[in-house]
């Protein structure tokens, strides 16, 4: 009789030629903006009138002077025709036609902002609908921000760990624990700051 072992996730990763355990990295923003441009052919003042940036954002982000908000990466992913999850991606092989994506804990795209830590999640999925993502919200006060967080389309947040309090232009704020969520138009001005011990952990899915 023939006893077959049984593999291991590594082991079928080994020989299998579609399957790659790796560990993410942090995308270099400036570099893949430029490689973006270029490839269109795209002058920096094109860029910039497609995206509706002022030339001189595009050429700080692409010079890795400045570190652009979320609704800035908005419009830069609207002008190239993508998302925001497939802007940040590390370019890579060419995913298979099936629409089917795994981020396990902790190896989602980074990218880490003044006041959240966002972790974009099932990020080789390219021109989807909505982009998920786990945060952290380091923020303690609405005096944090420089001002409303504001970008198309609509978000839905849930309260994963802790608690945060909910800034928004036209509401008064509304606290929301573990559990809780909300849905909004995400033109409106927004924010979340953390009210908990330690820093709240939200999913967020914005879909532009």
């Amino acid at each position: 009789m023939t006893v077959k072992t049984a593999r291991t996730p590594q082991s079928r990763a080994a020989t299998h030629p579609r399957i790659a355990l790796v560990n993410p990295r942090p995308v270099d923003l400036g570099a893949r903006l430029r490689d973006l441009r270029k490839a269109r052919h795209w002058t920096l003042a094109e860029a910039a009138n497609r995206t509706d940036l002022a030339r001189s954002t595009l050429s700080k982000i692409e010079n890795r002077q400045m570190s652009p908000t979320f609704d800035v990466l908005q419009k830069i992913a609207t002008g190239f025709g993508l998302d925001v999850a497939t802007l940040l991606a590390s370019p890579g092989p060419s995913p298979p036609l099936a629409r089917r994506s795994i981020t396990r804990q902790g190896q989602g795209t980074p990218y880490v902002m003044p006041n959240y830590d966002h972790e974009f999640l099932c990020t080789e999925l390219a021109h989807r609908k909505f982009t998920p993502i786990r945060t952290r919200v380091r923020a303690r006060s609405f005096t944090d921000f420089s001002g409303w967080i504001r970008h198309p389309g609509e978000d839905y947040v849930l309260v994963l760990e802790g608690a945060v309090e909910f800034y928004s232009e036209f509401y008064e704020p509304v606290r929301l624990a573990a559990g809780d969520c909300v849905h909004y138009d995400s033109a409106m001005g927004h924010a979340f700051i953390s009210v908990s011990q330690k820093d709240a952990l939200l999913l967020w899915v914005s879909a532009a």
